[in-house]
Protein backbone atom coordinates (compact mmCIF):
# COMPACT_ATOMS: atom_id res chain seq x y z
CA UNK A 1 0.00 0.00 0.00
CA UNK A 2 1.19 3.41 -0.64
CA UNK A 3 2.77 5.31 2.50
CA UNK A 4 0.66 8.28 2.13
CA UNK A 5 -2.48 6.02 2.62
CA UNK A 6 -0.79 4.46 5.09
CA UNK A 7 0.12 7.16 6.79
CA UNK A 8 -3.59 8.26 6.69
CA UNK A 9 -5.57 4.90 7.28
CA UNK A 10 -3.40 3.52 9.16
CA UNK A 11 -3.32 6.25 11.98
CA UNK A 12 -5.90 5.42 14.11
CA UNK A 13 -5.93 2.74 16.74
CA UNK A 14 -7.51 -0.83 15.70
CA UNK A 15 -9.80 -0.63 18.49
CA UNK A 16 -11.08 2.72 17.91
CA UNK A 17 -11.34 1.23 14.17
CA UNK A 18 -13.23 -1.18 14.65
CA UNK A 19 -15.31 -0.12 17.89
CA UNK A 20 -16.78 3.12 15.95
CA UNK A 21 -17.12 0.91 12.46
CA UNK A 22 -19.58 -1.34 14.54
CA UNK A 23 -21.49 1.66 15.73
CA UNK A 24 -21.70 3.04 12.11
CA UNK A 25 -23.57 -0.16 10.84
CA UNK A 26 -26.63 0.70 12.62
CA UNK A 27 -27.54 3.40 10.28
CA UNK A 28 -27.04 1.29 6.77
CA UNK A 29 -28.74 -1.87 8.67
CA UNK A 30 -31.34 0.91 9.28
CA UNK A 31 -31.91 1.77 5.99
CA UNK A 32 -31.63 -1.46 3.96
CA UNK A 33 -33.92 -2.62 6.62
CA UNK A 34 -36.71 0.37 5.64
CA UNK A 35 -35.90 -0.42 1.94
CA UNK A 36 -36.57 -3.63 1.82
CA UNK A 37 -39.80 -4.18 3.30
CA UNK A 38 -41.67 -6.11 1.30
CA UNK A 39 -39.02 -5.62 -1.43
CA UNK A 40 -36.74 -7.48 -2.63
CA UNK A 41 -33.22 -7.64 -1.19
CA UNK A 42 -30.99 -4.72 -2.80
CA UNK A 43 -34.00 -2.26 -3.43
CA UNK A 44 -31.88 1.10 -2.85
CA UNK A 45 -30.29 2.07 -6.09
CA UNK A 46 -26.70 1.37 -6.37
CA UNK A 47 -25.26 4.59 -6.17
CA UNK A 48 -27.05 5.07 -2.87
CA UNK A 49 -25.51 2.03 -2.03
CA UNK A 50 -21.65 2.92 -2.64
CA UNK A 51 -22.36 6.12 -0.70
CA UNK A 52 -24.21 3.85 2.56
CA UNK A 53 -21.06 1.48 1.98
CA UNK A 54 -18.29 4.94 1.63
CA UNK A 55 -20.02 6.57 4.97
CA UNK A 56 -20.17 3.55 7.01
CA UNK A 57 -16.39 2.77 5.74
CA UNK A 58 -15.13 6.46 6.76
CA UNK A 59 -17.76 7.41 9.92
CA UNK A 60 -14.73 6.31 12.05
CA UNK A 61 -12.09 8.44 11.30
CA UNK A 62 -15.42 11.42 11.13
CA UNK A 63 -15.88 10.86 14.41
CA UNK A 64 -12.30 11.10 15.20
CA UNK A 65 -12.25 14.67 13.72
CA UNK A 66 -15.89 15.05 16.06
CA UNK A 67 -14.18 14.11 19.05
CA UNK A 68 -11.55 15.82 18.91
CA UNK A 69 -13.19 19.20 17.72
CA UNK A 70 -15.49 18.46 20.83
CA UNK A 71 -12.36 17.59 23.34
CA UNK A 72 -10.42 20.29 22.55
CA UNK A 73 -14.05 22.66 23.27
CA UNK A 74 -14.60 20.98 26.00
CA UNK A 75 -11.35 19.91 27.83
CA UNK A 76 -11.52 18.25 30.73
CA UNK A 77 -15.08 19.86 32.12
CA UNK A 78 -17.62 17.13 33.10
CA UNK A 79 -20.80 17.63 31.85
CA UNK A 80 -24.05 16.50 33.42
CA UNK A 81 -26.99 15.20 31.28
CA UNK A 82 -30.44 13.24 31.83
CA UNK A 83 -29.93 10.20 30.17
CA UNK A 84 -32.30 10.56 27.68
CA UNK A 85 -30.93 14.17 26.56
CA UNK A 86 -27.82 12.49 26.41
CA UNK A 87 -28.57 9.62 24.28
CA UNK A 88 -30.44 11.34 22.30
CA UNK A 89 -27.54 14.02 21.85
CA UNK A 90 -25.03 11.13 21.03
CA UNK A 91 -27.83 9.16 18.47
CA UNK A 92 -27.74 12.65 16.71
CA UNK A 93 -23.96 13.55 16.49
CA UNK A 94 -23.95 9.65 15.48
CA UNK A 95 -25.87 10.30 12.67
CA UNK A 96 -24.34 13.67 11.61
CA UNK A 97 -20.88 12.00 11.66
CA UNK A 98 -22.40 8.96 9.66
CA UNK A 99 -24.27 10.85 7.19
CA UNK A 100 -21.46 13.67 6.24
CA UNK A 101 -18.79 10.84 6.53
CA UNK A 102 -17.41 11.62 3.39
CA UNK A 103 -16.77 15.14 3.65
CA UNK A 104 -15.36 15.43 7.33
CA UNK A 105 -13.26 12.49 7.09
CA UNK A 106 -11.69 13.79 4.29
CA UNK A 107 -10.13 16.27 7.20
CA UNK A 108 -9.61 13.61 10.00
CA UNK A 109 -7.30 11.67 6.84
CA UNK A 110 -5.40 15.10 6.42
CA UNK A 111 -5.20 15.58 10.00
CA UNK A 112 -4.00 11.76 11.03
CA UNK A 113 -1.38 12.00 7.91
CA UNK A 114 0.43 15.06 9.01
CA UNK A 115 0.09 14.11 12.67
CA UNK A 116 1.42 10.49 12.17
CA UNK A 117 4.34 12.40 10.68
CA UNK A 118 5.47 13.34 14.15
Amino acid sequence: MHPVLVRSFGSLPPRYYVRQFLFSLFFPGFLLLASTHGKGLLSLPLHLQVIIALNTLLYPYSRFVYESVIGYIVGDTVLVFPAILYGTAKLFTMLFCWAFAIYVASIGLIWLYFRSDR
